[in-house]
This record gives C-alpha cells, structure tokens and sequence, in this order.
C-alpha cells in the first residue's frame, strides 16, 4: 500500500490509503490529515501495519521530527493504533484527545502523557486556529470527539458520513452514500442524541468536511451535517415504530 497525498486546503494534506477488499468492488478508504502550521498535528493515526505508508506521506511534506500534536476521534484501532509509533518517531510530539479519552484509556495507553483538552478547548493557536469538540457517543464511542479549523472552517470529522469509494474530494451528495455504508456497517451508535450532536455540528457552518473514509467535501456543509442529522433522526424514529416496546418513544 501506498498513500495518496491530496492538498485540500493550503498546507492541509489528506493521506489516503485504499483497502479494496473492504466493500468490493469500490473499497474503502482509511485517511489520515496533516495540518502543516507552526504546531503541526496529524489527525488520525491509523492502523500500526500502515504506519510505513502514512509515515512516508508525511515525510514526503515535512520532517516528521516536527510533528507536535496528534489527534484522533474515538479509541480504535485505525484511528490510535500507530499512535506510539509516531511518538516514537516524532520526539516532540503529543497524543491530545479530550478529557473522558484521556481519562478512560489514553494516560495508559500512551507511551507519553496525553494532552487532555475541554470541550470547545483549542489544541492550536498558529495560523491555523484548531480546537476540539466533544460528540459523545457519535458517532460511535463514549469518547468521541472531532476537531474544528477556524480560519478555513474545516471540521475534520472522523467517522460521520463513512462512505465507500476512492474519490479525495467532492462537491456532491454525502448522504445518500453515508446511508448506504450504514445499511453496511451498521456503525452508528444511532440514539436520542445522535440528530442534535450532528446539528450543533452543523452550526458550525464548515466549508470543507474532512471525512476519514471517504472523499473531502467542499461546500456548504452545514447543510449537509443537517441532513445527515435529519436522515439519522428518521432511522431512530422508523425503530421506534417498528419496536415501541422495546425502544423508548423518545424526543428527536
């Protein structure tokens, strides 16, 4: 494997590794992003059998020695799994996660003492102006969190609209995709707070989506976060109707 580097946004990379044995015939994706500023930070820091492939991407932009922060959605393996391989290969370098990831699995986890950051904290303060925002449990995992750049409006946002393909980017729909990877994966924890979560999000108003797997979109993004929002409602609503005794008729 080799990864695919795409310059989405001025000195914001995309790195790509395409596993085409995951949902054949169009695979699936696993990106990484290197946000390249005075505080560089990777976020996601993939599976340890592709540390080779994303560590060569990086290298390819800048010397890895410079790396300072690295970032992530939930505790799973292609998301953290090579993370101390690059603290490892990064001396400076931190694993910064929110404060219940730290506190549940990352000060043990990590070969040095994670940053824990609050809800809406920022991580980075350069010319790229980075801050982390809790999502609990969304979309999947009690720690899950994303991370927002500010100046270029960039939400990189882990596993929301997972989607199947090789595309680096898009303008198009990213909804009727995600739902077609859901009816695969099943990998949404789907609940009362899944549809609010996403709206916040939405009030962000991000410009770009950096999905993990998938292409980067570019567009107006809160209206895509609001239909995603509004599509997750109605799978929660068509269980409540097809259980109502076993799903609570909750609020949505």
């Amino acid at each position: 494997m080799t990864a695919r580097i795409d310059e989405i946004e001025d000195r914001v990379f995309r790195l790509s590794v395409h596993v085409p044995d995951i949902g054949p015939p169009l695979g699936f994706t696993f990106n990484s992003f290197l946000v390249d500023d005075d505080e560089p930070l990777l976020f996601h820091a993939g599976q340890r059998a592709m540390f080779p492939d994303f560590s060569a991407a990086v290298r390819s932009i800048m010397p890895i020695e410079r790396l300072r922060w690295i970032g992530f959605g939930h505790v799973e393996a292609d998301e953290c799994g090579a993370m101390n391989l690059w603290l490892a290969a990064a001396p400076q370098a931190q694993v910064v996660h929110g404060e219940t990831a730290c506190a549940i699995s990352l000060n043990d986890l990590a070969d040095r003492p994670p940053r824990a950051v609050a809800d809406g904290e920022a991580i980075t303060s350069g010319r790229r102006r980075i801050r982390f925002i809790a999502t609990p449990h969304v979309p999947h995992g009690w720690e899950s969190g994303v991370v927002f750049e500010e100046t270029a409006a960039i939400l990189f946002c882990g596993d929301l609209f997972t989607q199947l393909g090789t595309d680096p980017t898009t303008e198009g729909d990213l909804v009727a995709a995600a739902a077609e990877a859901e009816d695969l994966f099943h990998a949404t924890s789907l609940g009362p707070a899944t549809a609010p979560t996403i709206r916040q999000l939405a009030d962000l108003e991000p410009r770009l989506l950096a999905l993990m797997h998938g292409p980067s979109f570019r567009g107006d993004g809160g209206a895509a976060l609001r239909r995603l929002a509004d599509h997750y409602a109605g799978r929660l609503a068509a269980a409540q109707e097809a259980a109502p005794d076993l799903v609570a008729r909750i609020p949505i």
